[in-house]
């Protein structure tokens, strides 16, 4: 460009055109050109490229390309795969720079052109995200659901350990709650959790606790094309949004309720952001989305999958691929089972006999010791191998009170020892094993004393234990003196002597 200024500038002060071509070295046509615009033009090709040595293959390439769309995305032809069957099908002789240059300018042209969409206020997206976390020191995977509405760029995001179906109920429920509204609307893709049949006409059929939650919230549901993430780009940017500004050192949490804590409070601080070619915040374009909203319902949705089963010989109900133990007084009985994303409740006839922290495993067994304590009460034998007692982390005067049990009363002290862990039906570990700890130190070693210790524990009275009956200790008899037994001594000595 400073050429090109010089040679203007010589030329309108006189200078000949020959002249400013010998003087710039230059050519006469490039000083005419100069002169002609007051800017480069730029290059501009007249004709039509040529290559004689591909112009006779287009056709065959352009077919295999087209017949790709159909294909899985990775099982398509490549460049290299179209120069190898050019040559082994049909003779080709030029070389891969030309069909690689072809290949490229062919998926250029192809490419899909979006409309710019725009989005009223009081509608919203939603989508799952993987990233990998730190929970409770184990390194695994967590699938985020993430809650876009796209007016205001405002988002909810909330971790859990599988993408279920009640991970997207419950991950509805929470965000609902956050923002303290009901969309009119959500635009979802078409995962299996939330559409359990595309119809032939376009329409799904919705699955089961997808189309309750639905309906307890009255929305309006809508799906992008499948394969089309980008109908729903506003949280498919929220979801990389996510994965690089709250995943990125790897998060590390106690527990998942303090991981989504965190997240909560991250969504909210970003409300404070302006985004690029906006004048206001998140929060203040908010505002019009929550006004377009609905209010929450009185109460919020269960989150939960139901489903029927019973209770086997070993007191075990099957949900989900895995097993969850119940109280053995309800053996081979009819249960009802409700699944949550973090626990599993299973409930007899109204009543909720057992509650579990939920596993994402398979084919895992999940005890609760208590429910087989009144069993092994009566099958003795089964203490040392019954497997719901295996791993179970006990305080270290248990054991102590098991051993004194067992050596003083034998049996009758296993049975009894059985009988002080089922206490923690009714009292807490931390009340019992204090009473433990009480029992060893006044040596009153049996179920009784236990018992007795921990209800004044729990009552917050002095104990009155008798110690002329505790301990249970091998009794020695003690004969009473009198004075007819020294006179017999008496006698002896005198006899002796």
């Amino acid at each position: 460009m400073e050429l090109y200024l010089k040679v203007r500038l010589a030329c309108s002060e006189g200078m000949s055109q020959r002249a400013a071509a010998k003087h710039f070295n230059i050519s006469r046509d490039s000083v005419a050109k100069m002169l002609s615009y007051s800017a480069p033009p730029g290059y501009r090709r007249q004709a039509t490229v040529r290559r004689p040595k591909l112009d006779g293959f287009i056709a065959i390439i352009d077919g295999w390309l087209e017949g790709d769309r159909s294909a899985p995305r990775k099982q398509r032809h490549t460049a290299k795969r179209v120069f190898d069957r050019l040559r082994e099908e049909h003779g080709f002789s030029g070389g891969y720079t030309i069909i690689k240059d072809y290949v490229r300018e062919h998926e250029r042209r192809h490419q899909e052109m979006f409309v710019p969409l725009a989005h009223p206020p009081g509608q919203a997206q939603a989508d799952f995200g993987e990233a990998m976390v730190v929970i409770g020191g184990v390194e695994q995977k967590a699938h985020f659901f993430a809650f876009d509405l796209p007016h205001s760029d405002a988002g909810y995001v909330r971790a859990y350990p599988a993408a279920v179906a009640e991970a997207w109920a419950d991950g509805h429920v929470h965000a609902f709650a956050f923002f303290g509204a009901v969309p009119q609307s959500i635009l979802y893709d078409n995962d299996r959790c939330l559409v359990a049949k595309i119809l032939a006409d376009g329409t799904r059929k919705r699955a089961t606790l997808f189309s309750a939650f639905l309906s307890h919230y009255l929305i309006r549901d809508r799906y992008g094309r499948p394969g089309k993430g980008n109908d729903k780009g506003n949280v498919e940017g929220l979801v990389g949004y996510s994965r690089r500004n709250f995943m990125v050192p790897i998060p590390q949490f106690a527990t998942w309720e303090a991981f989504n804590l965190w997240l909560e409070d991250q969504c909210r601080k970003r409300q404070n952001d302006r985004l690029r070619g906006e004048t206001e915040t998140i929060g203040e374009r908010l505002r019009r989305d929550l006004a377009a909203m609905r209010p929450l319902p009185a109460s919020p949705f269960a989150a939960c999958d139901q489903a029927s089963g019973r209770v086997s010989s070993q007191s075990l109900v099957r949900y989900k691929t895995n097993d969850y133990s119940v109280p053995v007084a309800y053996g081979h009985q009819d249960v009802w089972i409700r699944g949550y994303v973090d626990e599993v409740v299973i409930s007899c006839r109204g009543e909720i006999i057992a509650r579990h922290p939920r596993s994402f495993e398979r084919d895992d067994v999940i005890f609760e010791p208590l429910h087989y304590l009144p069993l092994i009460e009566q099958k003795l034998h089964a203490l040392d191998q019954a497997a719901p007692l295996q791993g179970w982390e006990l305080p270290e005067e248990f054991a102590t009170l098991r051993r004194l049990m067992e050596a003083r009363m034998m049996k009758h002290g296993r049975r009894e020892f059985v009988q002080v862990l089922r206490l923690m039906e009714c009292f807490t570990l931390a009340d019992l094993a204090a009473a433990v700890r009480e029992t060893l130190r006044l040596g009153a070693i049996g179920f009784d004393a236990v018992k007795h210790l921990v209800l004044c524990r729990v009552e917050h009275r002095p104990p009155r234990l008798d110690l002329d009956v505790y301990p249970y200790l091998p009794r020695a008899r003690v004969e009473t003196t009198s004075a007819k037994a020294y006179l017999r001594l008496l006698s002896d000595g005198e006899e002796a002597a």
